[in-house]
């Protein structure tokens, strides 16, 4: 029976840093390194996997606490921790962690004692194991021979949930009902009939990750309850703000009131949008993930059971179409304040024109009373001048000898002539300032 690889197979090869002696791309060894940094277990049958998944929050201190503490309780030599995938290996199986973006996950592989149906071993997730976080997923699965034997283990199952299907073109079976266990873990068996250790391995591997991705994708379905119901609220209070816009626009008020409730509205949802965006998005990479590896395993139904794909779309679609729905109402919520908000300050716009318009008008009619009122003036004030000067010059008349007896019909003639030249002064003048004014403004 052939052992699952090793803690160092299950690292990425080294990837040569030049092609023909030139310097590669700095880049390059991880790119052409992806494609081999999950590499699937090569398993042989009977054989017992148990992976728990953890939620991290990408703290990769948490998982080095984890693992170091296994390896010094199990006695063996600690990991590279700097690896995205690396692991533990003793005489009675491995250890393999793996981190992820908010998670990692542990999977122990061991031999199967046919006679219990137990793994042989120490469990690494009792005595004393220092979970990395709270757990997310955890899956049981078990490989056996094929046998008349092995199939009577359909029974353990619950009946009303069961998934039994054929794959890997008839070398395999695969059961299982999405209920746990009194240790809280999924339990999966495999049936093999001729599968090679790579092939079971690849198997293993991708039912795996349907059982925690299909976890993680449904994570966000409680938070989209929850937005449901303060969505409901906003929308019933965007609809009886913008009833009462209809009643301020018509009564003129208001207007200030509304918009900063909008405003606050807005951001709310905003709010909201920008803290639940990276959970939405996840759960949809993690259900896209799901589809995938159902795709891939090309189920073969038998009769009177659920294939695996059938069982999960009927009770996942409904949750992801829920998320989907919420992102949609969001989005749409959030155009319709958009227009809201937009209409209400064209309006405030328009108000705004409308007063500026009046206070113009108003500034024009006190503009046409001051001219009015400095015509006035001017006029006063050339009779007032033609006094003075008529005045100054009756003086001067009389303080001649030769024409003091001709002073006062003299000094009738000059009054015309005098009024006339002072307001002939005058007139030019406010000519002057016109044109100075006229000149600026150009």
């Amino acid at each position: 029976m052939k052992e699952p690889n090793s803690t160092s197979s299950t690292t990425t090869s080294p990837t040569t840093e030049s092609v023909y002696g030139m310097p590669a791309y700095i880049d390059r060894a991880a790119a052409v390194g992806e494609v081999h940094s999950r590499p699937h277990l090569l398993i042989d049958a009977p054989r017992s996997l148990l992976q728990l998944a953890f939620m991290t929050e990408g703290d990769k201190e948490k998982d080095q606490l984890a693992m170091d503490e296994l390896s010094h309780r199990l006695g063996v030599p600690e990991t590279d921790h700097t690896a995205r995938l690396h692991g533990l290996t003793w005489e009675q199986g491995d250890l393999h962690c793996e981190k992820h973006t908010e998670f990692s996950t542990y999977l122990w592989c061991a031999p199967l004692d046919m006679q219990s149906g137990e793994p042989i071993g120490e469990n690494p997730f009792k005595h004393g194991f220092i979970p990395p976080g709270p757990v997310v997923s955890g899956v049981r699965v078990t490989l056996l021979p094929w046998t008349p034997e092995t199939e009577t283990k359909a029974e353990e199952f619950k009946v009303a949930s069961l998934c039994y299907s054929i794959v890997e073109g008839g070398s395999a079976a695969i059961l299982t009902d999405f209920h746990q266990d009194k240790d809280g873990l999924t339990n999966i068996l495999i049936l093999s009939r001729d599968l090679s250790p790579a092939r079971a391995g690849a198997l293993v591997q991708r039912l795996l990750e349907v059982e925690t991705y299909r976890t993680l994708a449904v994570l966000s379905l409680p938070l989209t309850r929850s937005m449901t119901t303060e969505l409901r609220r906003m929308e019933a209070r965007l609809a009886a703000i913008t009833d009462e816009m209809c009643t301020s626009m018509a009564q003129r008020r208001d207007s200030d009131i509304l918009l900063s409730e909008l405003t606050n509205l807005a951001a709310e949802l905003e709010a909201g949008v920008a803290a639940n965006l990276y959970r939405f998005g996840a759960s949809s990479a993690y259900y896209d993930i799901v589809e995938e590896r159902l795709a891939a395993l090309s189920e073969e139904s038998i009769c009177g059971y659920h294939t695996w794909h059938d069982f999960l779309q009927r009770r996942i679609a409904p949750a992801m179409r829920t998320c989907h729905s919420v992102k949609e109402r969001q989005a749409k919520l959030s155009d319709k304040l958009t227009r809201a908000i937009s209409l209400l300050r064209s309006w405030i716009d328009v108000e705004l024109e409308r007063q500026n318009r009046d206070l113009l008008a108003s500034m024009d009619n006190r503009a046409k009373l001051q001219l009015r009122l400095q015509q006035t003036v001017e006029g006063l004030s050339v009779a007032a001048v033609s006094y003075y000067v008529v005045g100054l010059l009756s003086y001067l008349l009389k303080g001649v000898p030769l024409v003091y007896d001709f002073a006062a019909p003299v000094t009738a003639v000059m009054v015309p002539v005098v009024m006339v030249g002072i307001w002939l002064k005058v007139r030019s003048i406010r000519r002057a300032h016109a044109d100075t004014a006229t000149e600026k403004s150009t």
